[in-house]
């Protein structure tokens, strides 16, 4: 009975232990976060929503869609495979085996490089034909540099997953404070000289984050080498599992550019509009459930690979409550206070009123996919631990088909509001596709209730509603900075949604709970 109850009390200290950490992740990563909108703010405040912004986002988006979908899936690919050759092997093995990966995705990403240093006028042509002959010329001066950061990507992405399976995941989060810095740097030092530089500054960061991801390597015990021979079979490890994930995960990639693609038809800064709204929705992911989704994957697949269905199950159950508990309320918020945030974030400077305009509605279109988002994010993963890979590809390019097609339609009338609103669309439906295909074809149920989801859903509603009423009391009824008003409204919704939670008896807040409060059930 003991050893019984031991097993069952698995998932809920697993959970604890995983959100405990994503707490002190969350910390760190809303720090390295603010470093970021202070980045995105300086850009803004010097550059606007201008050609330049234009052209320096879609050079960053040609190599993350062509190649950085590659990298990543390679990643994912490369955890489990790393898992097999420590504990069947030795960490010799998988030091071995870690620079073989390094090593092909080394000639990968510098082949990448060389497409991007001859080929960027016609690449832009390509993917951008609707750029003005300004924005082409800058943005294909900014490809030869851009597409060079991803050799330095590529490895550092390989290096951040040992460490993850090492267990460490706090430190890879401080590395961003020092991109973040050297990129604030550059957009300043590029707006009083050349907005040539802007591009550099990228290469520096990626440059900077692999030698500080290889130190810390060395420190957990890895060791790099050449290791000649054997990539045959590495080749025929990795393909297999990283293909599906690369398809699936470029998804959503796909459906970022198809939406920067048409925006670039469309009226001078509707890209970068589409891009800083994007930005603040992705910021709320990363604080919340994508956190999350980072430590409990490993857990899941742990309990996958020793064949404990139960607390498979469960952790899965546990993670999807959690997720939506938490972006439910943010993406509420973000809907009904969208034109509020932007404003505080970045209204000064460059980025005018018409830019606060054309950045509020994309950011409240995205907004209306964020918990769908979230969720797609941990349910994927929840697909992989169980080495599931070619269903959450197929789904991802149902989403991919629906979001082309809802832009086709919307982006006449709604402009790129439409093309925001198409993203939440595919991603809602992928996220239903996710949810049956884990319960018909593998029997996990990943939704422990609907009346708890009904419950949060209202409970969500709720604290919005009754915040943004009094909000507008407080406009009506006295003066205040409005990032004042903002503040209260916030403070009032984070009051009473706790206590709503509790009224409908959401277990899943006592696990949060007790990790604030440091203590474990």
């Amino acid at each position: 009975m003991e050893n019984l109850q031991t097993e069952n009390n698995m998932p809920s200290k697993a959970v604890q232990t995983a959100a405990k950490t994503a707490i002190l992740m969350a910390v760190l990563l809303l720090c390295s976060k603010c470093i970021g909108f202070v980045r995105e703010m300086v850009m803004a405040a010097f550059f606007g929503t201008s050609y330049i912004t234009d052209a320096y986002v879609m050079a960053q988006s040609i190599p993350s869609m062509l190649f950085l979908g590659i990298f990543g899936a390679v990643a994912t690919a490369y955890i489990p495979l790393l898992s097999d050759y420590m504990e069947k092997g030795s960490q010799e093995e998988g030091n071995a085996f870690t620079s073989r990966v390094i090593n092909i995705l080394l000639v990968i990403s510098a082949l990448s490089a060389l497409v991007g240093l001859f080929f960027s006028d016609k690449l832009t042509a390509l993917m951008a034909p609707g750029f003005e002959e300004e924005t082409a010329i800058l943005t294909s001066r900014y490809l030869k540099i851009t597409f060079m950061y991803t050799v330095f990507s590529a490895t550092a992405g390989i290096l951040e997953a040992y460490l993850q399976y090492k267990g460490t995941f706090i430190p890879q989060v401080i590395i961003g404070y020092s991109q973040s810095a050297i990129l604030i740097v550059t957009i300043i030092v590029s707006a009083y000289t050349d907005c040539y530089f802007l591009a550099f500054g990228l290469l520096i960061a990626y440059i900077v984050r692999l030698i500080l991801m290889y130190v810390m390597a060395r420190k957990k015990g890895y060791r790099y080498s050449l290791h000649r021979g054997s990539y045959g079979k590495v080749f025929k490890q990795i393909i297999p599992l990283a293909i599906p994930v690369f398809i699936g995960h470029c998804g959503y990639q796909i459906n970022m550019f198809v939406d920067k693609y048409l925006a670039s038809g469309l009226i001078e800064g509707s890209v970068s509009a589409l891009n800083y709204g994007n930005l603040l929705n992705g910021m709320i992911m990363t604080l919340s459930t994508s956190v999350l989704n980072t430590i409990i994957y490993p857990k899941i697949a742990q309990a996958s690979a020793s064949d404990r269905r139960d607390s498979v199950i469960a952790m899965s159950q546990t993670g999807v409550s959690l997720s939506v508990l938490i972006a439910l309320p943010f993406a509420m918020g973000a809907i009904v206070y969208s034109g509020e945030i932007v404003q505080i974030v970045f209204e000064r400077g460059a980025f005018d009123v018409a830019a606060t305009e054309l950045t509020t509605g994309a950011y409240r279109f995205y907004s209306v996919g964020m918990t769908f988002m979230a969720l797609n994010t941990f349910l994927t993963s929840v697909a992989y631990s169980i080495k599931d890979t070619r269903r959450p590809m197929y789904f991802a390019l149902v989403g991919v088909v629906t979001n082309i097609a809802v832009n086709l339609m919307l982006v006449g009338s709604m402009q790129h509001c439409g093309l925001a609103l198409a993203t939440s669309c595919a991603a809602a439906v992928n996220s239903v596709l996710l949810y049956v295909g884990l319960r018909h074809f593998h029997g996990i149920d990943v939704v422990p209730s609907w009346s708890k989801m009904v419950k949060i859903a209202l409970a969500s509603a709720v604290s919005v509603g009754v915040s943004y009423l009094c909000y507008r009391g407080l406009v009506a009824a006295v003066w205040m900075p409005r990032m004042v008003y903002l503040g209260l409204a916030v403070i009032i919704a984070v009051g009473i949604y706790p206590s709503l939670l509790k009224v409908f008896k959401i277990e899943e807040l006592s696990i949060l709970t007790s990790v604030l409060r440091r203590r474990t059930r």
